[in-house]
C-alpha cells in the first residue's frame, strides 16, 4: 500500500475517484468540472490530497483536506472534507491509511487537529471513524448556511 501526496500527475486516476465520490453523495458525474476543481486546489495548494494506491499501483482512494484555524487554539485546524475508497478496494484497509496520513500531516503542520462531517446514515464511515481515534461532538450544534 502506498500513500502519497497528490501531484497534477495523478490528477487523471485522482479525478476518476473523485467522480466516483460525487457520485456515491449523490451528485451527477461532471469529469470535466471536476478535473478543473482538483487540477485548481492542487495548483493553488487550496487544500492537501492524498492517494492511495495497491502493490500493483493502481489508484485506490483519496482524502482532501483543507486548511482552517482555530482562533482558540491559535493554531491550524484541519478539515477532513473528502475520504474515498473505490468499491473494489473497501476493506483493505485503504481509509485507515489515508486517515493516519491525515493524522501525519497534522504533526508535520503543528495543527491542533482535524474535524469531519458525515452523514448520520454513513453506516461505514460511523463506525470507521471512532476506531481511528476520532470523536463524536456531542457538545456542538452545527449549523449550515447556503447561498440561494
Amino acid at each position: 500500500m502506498i500513500i502519497k501526496k497528490a501531484t497534477l500527475s495523478d490528477l487523471e486516476e485522482l479525478n476518476e475517484l473523485f467522480d466516483g465520490y460525487r457520485v456515491f453523495y449523490e451528485k451527477e458525474s461532471d469529469k470535466k468540472s471536476s478535473k478543473a476543481f482538483l487540477k485548481e486546489r492542487i495548483e493553488q495548494n487550496e487544500s492537501v490530497i492524498f492517494i492511495s494506491r495497491n502493490n500493483d499501483g493502481v489508484a485506490t482512494g483519496f482524502v482532501q483536506l483543507y486548511p482552517l484555524f482555530s482562533s482558540t487554539r491559535m493554531k491550524r485546524f484541519w478539515l477532513l472534507n473528502d475520504l474515498y475508497v473505490d468499491s473494489n478496494f473497501r476493506g483493505q484497509g485503504f481509509s485507515k491509511a489515508l486517515i493516519e496520513r491525515s493524522k501525519e500531516l497534522c504533526h508535520e503542520t503543528d495543527a491542533c487537529g482535524m474535524m469531519l462531517e458525515t452523514a448520520k446514515d454513513n453506516h461505514v464511515g460511523n463506525q470507521l471513524y471512532p476506531v481511528t481515534g476520532w470523536s463524536l461532538d456531542k457538545d456542538h450544534n452545527f449549523y449550515t448556511w447556503d447561498v440561494e
